[in-house]
């Protein structure tokens, strides 16, 4: 493990169809404390697709992509923070060497839900999807000043509780504004009393994108 680099060797697992095979891909990023193959079951609920689509998960060094809370200021999550987001670029260049762009679906919970976030936020493209459970938007304020660029209308999903004891349901609302600003098509669900997690109604809203893009 390099220190400038904490996650320069972690391991990147696969789920799904091969790589080689997929019509489209999934880059699924797992929370703090978790595994990624934990955010490889949880995508492959959502998988309806008969075998198109190839699960591409890294997995953080000590199962935390920063150390800190995601609204502490972003230098003080560093150089955790740059690691991890080399890490989805990474991963990011293994998929464009099987499909387009706009066939990856980028998907995250919790911390992986930021970074997922923050990612895409930073590197505008036509993607695939967004799809933040329970995150939003890296740093002690959301500078818009950070984010330039075009989605061209991507799909972008952020669903997250009212009263979720990690993400501020005010930086999720935040998070949309930003990627409207960035030309997405943005759902926000919020979901009344629901904790720290993912419901039946989040998957299927994934569900459905994968179906489009593997029709």
């Amino acid at each position: 493990m390099s220190q400038r680099d904490p996650n320069a060797d972690g391991e990147v697992l696969s789920g799904g169809t091969p790589l080689d095979e997929a019509v489209a891909i999934a880059i699924a990023i797992h929370g703090r404390g978790a595994t990624a193959q934990s955010i490889l079951q949880l995508v492959a609920q959502a998988d309806r697709s008969d075998g198109d689509i190839a699960y591409l998960a890294p997995q953080a060094t000590r199962a935390t992509w920063y150390p800190r809370s995601f609204l502490a200021p972003p230098e003080h999550n560093q150089p955790y923070l740059d690691s991890a987001l080399s890490t989805v670029e990474r991963v990011m260049q293994m998929a464009l060497g099987q499909v387009s762009a706009d066939r990856v679906a980028i998907v995250g919970f919790s911390q992986g839900g930021c970074l997922a976030s923050e990612f895409v936020a930073r590197n505008p493209r036509r993607y695939g999807g967004l799809f933040a459970f329970s995150g939003g938007l890296i740093g002690d304020e959301v500078d818009t000043d950070r984010y330039a660029g075009s989605l061209d209308g991507s799909p972008v999903y952020l669903g997250c509780s009212d009263i979720d004891p990690h993400i501020p349901v005010e930086r999720v609302h935040e998070t949309a504004d930003v990627f409207e600003m960035l030309d997405g098509e943005v759902t926000t669900d919020i979901f009344p009393g629901m904790g720290h997690t993912v419901n039946a109604d989040e998957l299927e809203q994934l569900s459905k994108r994968f179906e489009q893009l593997t029709a």
